[in-house]
């Protein structure tokens, strides 16, 4: 039987994890409740889970001696109230919006079915679940706690609603294919507080903000090679109580997306600089705080390629390599798998989860986005097979 007829006979299962993950989304760094339902169902498989960080869950299968694939599951919610009408829709204000509730029952699809043909695996698979992907902390957290210790090559996935594609179709990004780096930002302003009818006895921190948002959107604008890219969001903007009143402080958050390392040191650079220099000309001060963050993604050649020999073998699986039908996806958005596939070779692939035609319109990070539990077997599988013919190829 192929890895797909055994992740389809499997589907049940896999769906009821995910709609449990879904009804119960936790964010960023703490997610007991999933870590914790993670662990339970890896125990029941005959798996010895240990933790890194509070939340991050590693376990292995297979044999020692050999090589070892990780492959890589990501768990926390997004701050979004959902709007979907779905009976197992989130209530608590949070929502797996970006589909890591399937990602996370993909994977332990993926668990099930290597414990199952673990005596067949070449060398050992580690399963990575980490938290905090969309504050670009997990996969730090994880790598900084040795997650790619004896790993020789890694893969990940995500599933993206609206493509034109059927759900369940493996879509490979193209060899040269990227997703951003990725830096938050909070840029603080400190002015003069007074009266609002006397502005000449203060430093109006808004007025200075306000030229900052301008004047940033420049460096895209008229400093960056045109065959280039980058994307600098503001994302919030506060200031002030009340009407009457000048504040004292004002701050703006946002993020830098960018592809080239170069760039990326080159926009924060400039960022500092005309934060400084605008906020002095206005005999205010202002500086620019860096947060969470993570590098560029991209695909390792050979990984790729043994990858797409890989699919090529599972039966009951369609794919498409971009390459092959006129070019390479490079996303503007981020994903910290970047700090394994910075780490160790690696490989990130996605699923398509629904068409627009089928009502899965909305995209990732929408209160009423949706992803088509056809997906999941398809997930389940790819995660398996990939990693056991990959081993069987290099043992």
């Amino acid at each position: 039987m192929s890895m797909y007829k055994e992740a389809l006979a499997m589907k049940e299962s896999i769906v009821a994890n995910r709609r449990h993950l879904h009804q119960n989304p936790e964010l960023g760094l703490e997610l007991p409740m999933t870590a914790a339902f993670v662990e339970e169902k890896l125990k029941e498989m005959g798996y010895e889970p240990k933790r890194i960080g509070d939340c991050g869950i590693v376990a292995t299968v297979g044999k020692e001696g050999g090589k070892c694939f990780l492959i890589r599951a990501d768990m926390d919610a997004l701050p979004v109230q959902e709007a979907t009408d779905l009976e197992f829709k989130s209530t608590n204000g949070c929502m797996h919006a970006c589909g890591h509730d399937c990602h996370t029952a993909n994977l332990l699809g993926a668990a099930k079915l290597l414990k199952d043909h673990e005596a067949e695996l070449e060398g050992m698979v580690k399963l990575m679940f980490q938290p905090a992907e969309e504050t670009m902390d997990g996969g730090k957290m994880m790598v900084e706690g040795g997650v790619c210790e004896g790993v020789d090559v890694a893969m990940g996935m995500h599933v993206f609603a609206g493509m034109p594609m059927p759900a369940g179709t493996v879509v490979m990004m193209g060899v040269k294919g990227k997703m951003a780096a990725v830096d938050w930002f909070e840029i603080k302003i400190t002015g003069k507080g007074c009266h609002g009818a006397s502005p000449n006895n203060g430093v109006d921190p808004l007025n200075v903000m306000s030229h900052i948002h301008l004047a940033l959107q420049t460096i895209n604008a008229r400093e960056m090679d045109p065959s280039d890219n980058i994307v600098l969001t503001i994302g919030q903007m506060h200031g002030g109580h009340t009407s009457n009143v000048i504040p004292n402080d004002a701050f703006m958050t946002g993020t830098i997306r960018t592809l080239k390392n170069e760039t990326r040191a080159m926009v924060k650079a400039r960022m500092e600089a005309i934060v400084g220099g605008i906020a002095a000309s206005f005999n205010a001060e202002a500086h620019v705080e860096w947060g969470s963050g993570c590098p560029v993604l991209s695909h390792d050649p050979a990984i790729y390629a043994d990858v797409k020999v890989a699919l090529s073998t599972l039966e009951g699986v369609s794919f498409v390599d971009l390459d092959d039908v006129g070019g390479a996806m490079t996303s503007m958005g981020s994903e910290d798998f970047a700090y394994v596939a910075n780490c160790v070779p690696s490989v990130f692939l996605g699923i398509a989860a629904g068409t627009p035609q089928e009502g899965y319109c909305y995209p990732q990070h929408h209160p009423k986005a949706m992803f088509h539990e056809d997906a999941l077997p398809v997930g389940a599988a790819t995660y398996a097979h990939v990693a056991m013919e990959w081993l069987k190829q290099h043992k």
